[in-house]
């Protein structure tokens, strides 16, 4: 092929109609549906003694009122457990509405569909809930000291313990190669809980078509397949029936990978019952009290090691905060106890976690997914070997590399989608000396003493990770070339502006050689492509990229056979360039890929020009052949799947240059610097573009987002004048370099990148303003207040 669109840097091709204001979003969709509201629980654990909506029924405009009572059998039941694993022994899941008991603030208890959504909220104010407030848990050590219990069936509030435990070449245990170790360490360490901020909250719209017994639904979703099959499992409808579709999706960060959420089954079933259009969109509020949060950990951690920092054993606890409901599983705390080695081998490691339940907000993955709290507890393990030996930073971790040579390199432990922790490829001691100078690590001495001559203070940070990326168990691709010689590309997966019609596109466009101005990319719709899992864990690129490229082959490959036959060549002297098929060194010999197209289609009929080409009297054939060859099917098209062995695994490594206000404490990000490896790079552009972005969220859970919930279970954050996050000023220019080591495990030697920015930020961050201060940065995140209580705390013991 002469034509190359991989590891481009071109434009996103979505961008033109996204900024120009013509995105088409569900908000913008059903705009003569009916609206949805619900009436929340406004108490983190109370009993429901009744419900009274008198009150409400003589309201204008009022269509229905729905309370757990009204709905079927199968609509009324908890909600799926999506992930179950053996460890989770005690999971729960919560009703589509609340029947007996109510288990966080704004868990929904009642739905009220009206004619428009100011009437629908007018008449939840009009509804009377009369509850029996229960204690409340709320914080992981009260959970734990299981005084007050979330679910009374459940001991202890622990819905799931874990224990994973891998021993050294000679077989001893970690806690043996502690015991045995020249020096020891042991330390707590807390990550406080946040949550992601979509510009586009979650929102559901259904049409119910009484004819043919079909049903539409839009979702703003990372997973539309998924929500279709959980739709027709709870309505008791044939998946044939039953469309989802996730059009222009404001973002999704994780939250929108839970499915179904309550409104994605009580909105397409009420459009079912009353034979209307109906359409809920989730308010701020709402996503701040009735949608997912994230990251809030406990750890505890001791390690041994040797005269030169390497990790001898390491032993990890840590509690993890799942809040009232389990829909997701635990795949969190697997997350973090698998991730949290990073790029190193410790002799031995093990590693124990309890997931509790609080009458707190269910805990999902958000993007990193339980990785910044395991890379948070790894790298801030090596800054304190580091300042206890007096070692540079960057020394002790390179002593603890995994090396090139050892790849692939089996951790003997298992990840998140039951299969093993085996890293398939890269160089960290290359990541790290181009980190090095990227950032000027060996130069930085110099700098600080500058700063400090002018009375300021700087500190230097490091941070490295590892991500496990393109999970299972498949994703498939559809390619279709069409008589006017455009490409349509579909896959079942998502977007949510990660640029997947434009990577996507490339991959096409290279693989079939045509200009990338005629491929057009679907994604998230199941009239197109029915089977897929979704976009989480980094994916879409490992997964349907690989899909869409074996697609395209099949197709390439059929374009070829019906252009040899054409041109009474050999397939194998033929290649195609923008669109042209010709044989290699005689680019007059040629046939479009278009007329291709149309000759891969016998016709009886002629529709227009081209289609003359394919009908029987124009075509020249065979009397002893059938017009189709047994075997193949009319048309250019293919469809193929990319189902991996396992995960493959990217990693990068990050560094950060802050200043800290020796007056009021201020914490501010000069530099940051980022060396990133997920394989051969798609479009170079588009993954810096993930890492700043990521970034940008990182340093917002670092110094800025935090879910502050009072003993009761109220969150007293819960809308954006109290929810920081860091504005552009904030953030400073992501300098970033690039590393491809590509992956051995699918064809296109590809990992993913969407959450590598955002990983290690709150680590490198609190390296950095411990090594400004002087003092031991052992929570996240930390504000201003806190570093100045934490000095102060400082000066009282030396004093």
């Amino acid at each position: 092929m002469t034509t190359s669109l991989f590891g481009e840097r071109v434009q996103r091709l979505e961008d033109p109609r996204l900024i120009t204001g013509n995105g088409r979003y569900l908000d913008d969709l059903g705009r003569d549906a009916l609206a949805v509201a619900f009436v929340r629980s406004p108490h983190a654990h109370a009993r429901i003694r009744d419900i009274n909506v008198d009150r409400a029924l003589d309201v204008p405009g009022l269509v229905a009122v729905y309370t757990w009572e009204d709905l079927p059998a199968r609509v009324g039941e908890p909600l799926p457990l999506l992930i179950p694993h053996p460890a989770l022994t005690h999971g729960r899941t919560a009703r589509p509405l609340a029947k007996d008991v109510v288990r966080h603030v704004g868990e929904p208890v009642v739905m009220v569909v009206a004619e428009d959504r100011y009437t629908a909220e007018d008449v939840c104010d009009l509804i009377e809930v009369d509850y029996e407030p229960l204690p409340a848990v709320v914080g992981i050590e009260e959970a734990v000291r299981g005084e007050h219990l979330v679910h009374p069936d459940v001991p202890g509030n622990v819905g799931a313990h874990l224990v994973q435990e891998v021993p050294s070449a000679d077989g001893r245990s970690a806690a043996q190669m502690i015991e045995s170790a020249p020096h020891r360490l042991e330390f707590r360490l807390d990550i406080e809980r946040s949550a992601s901020m979509p510009l586009e909250g979650r929102g559901v719209y259904a049409r119910w078509d009484p004819d043919d017994g079909s049903l539409r639904v839009y979702s703003s979703t990372q997973t539309s397949t998924s929500v279709r099959m959980a739709i027709a499992a709870k309505l008791g409808l044939p998946l044939p029936k039953v469309e989802v579709i996730a059009p222009d999706v404001g973002g999704g960060f994780g939250v929108k990978i839970v499915h179904p959420w309550p409104e994605e089954i009580l909105i397409p079933w009420a459009a079912r019952t009353l034979g209307r259009e109906i359409k809920w969109t989730e308010d701020r509020r709402e996503h701040f009290i009735s949608s997912a949060h994230e990251r809030g950990q406990v750890q505890y951690v001791r390690v041994g090691f040797d005269d030169d920092g390497r990790i001898l054993g390491l032993d990890v606890t840590f509690l993890h905060d799942h809040g009232a409901y389990t829909p997701y599983g635990i795949i969190v705390p697997i997350i973090t106890s698998t991730q949290l080695l990073g790029p190193y081998k410790p002799g031995a490691y093990r590693v124990e976690f309890s997931s509790v339940y609080t009458n707190t907000v269910i805990v999902t993955p958000y993007r990193g997914a339980g990785r910044p709290q395991g890379v948070f507890c790894m790298e801030r393990t090596m800054d304190r070997i580091a300042a206890y030996l007096g070692k540079d930073r960057t020394e002790v971790r390179a002593a603890n590399f995994i090396q090139p040579d050892e790849f692939p390199y089996d951790h003997k432990m298992t990840f998140q989608d039951g299969r093993p922790l085996i890293y398939d490829s890269g160089n960290y001691p290359e990541a790290l000396r181009m980190l090095k100078e990227l950032i000027g690590w060996d130069e930085f001495e110099k700098e600080r003493e500058r700063a400090a001559a002018e009375g300021r203070r700087l500190g230097i940070g490091i941070g490295c990770y590892v991500e496990g990326t393109g999970v299972g168990p498949y994703e498939g691709g559809h390619v279709q070339i069409t008589s006017d010689g455009r490409v349509h590309v579909s896959t079942g997966l998502t977007s949510q502006g990660q640029g997947h019609q434009t990577a996507f596109a490339q991959i096409a466009a290279t693989e079939l050689g045509v200009p990338i101005e005629r491929v057009s990319v679907v994604t998230g719709d199941t009239r197109r492509f029915g089977y897929a899992v979704g976009t989480f864990a980094s994916r879409a690129a490992v997964m349907s990229g690989n899909a869409i490229a074996l697609a395209c082959r099949k197709v390439r490959d059929k374009a070829l056979r019906i252009a040899a036959e054409a041109l009474e060549a050999d397939p194998a002297d033929l290649t195609i360039t923008d669109g042209i098929v010709h044989v290699k060194g005689n680019p007059s010999a040629s046939i479009p890929l278009a007329t291709v197209a149309v000759l891969s289609n016998p016709l009886r009929y002629a529709f227009d020009e081209e289609a003359q080409r394919a009908t029987q009297f124009a075509t020249a054939a065979s009397d002893d052949k059938p017009p189709v060859a047994e075997g193949e099917e009319p048309g250019l098209e293919g469809r193929d799947y990319y189902s991996p062995v396992r995960s493959t695994f990217a990693y990068g490594m990050h560094a950060a240059i802050v200043e800290t206000d020796p007056e009021t404490a201020e914490i501010k990000v000069l530099r940051y610097a980022v060396v990133h490896d997920c394989g051969r790079l798609i479009n170079p552009m588009i993954v810096d573009g993930q890492i700043h972005g990521g970034v940008a969220q990182g340093i917002g859970g670092a110094l800025y987002e935090r879910m502050v919930y009072d003993e009761h279970g109220q969150l007293l954050n819960a809308s954006f004048m109290d929810f920081l996050m860091p504005y552009a000023t904030e953030v400073p220019r992501v300098e970033t370099a690039h590393l491809e080591t590509p992956s051995p495990l699918n064809p296109l030697g590809i990992k993913g990148a969407g959450e590598a920015g955002v990983i290690p930020v709150s680590a490198v961050i609190a390296s950095a303003i411990e090594d400004a201060e002087g003092i031991p940065i052992m929570r996240m995140p930390i504000s201003p207040s806190e570093l100045f209580h934490l000095r102060r705390t400082a000066t009282e013991r030396v004093g």
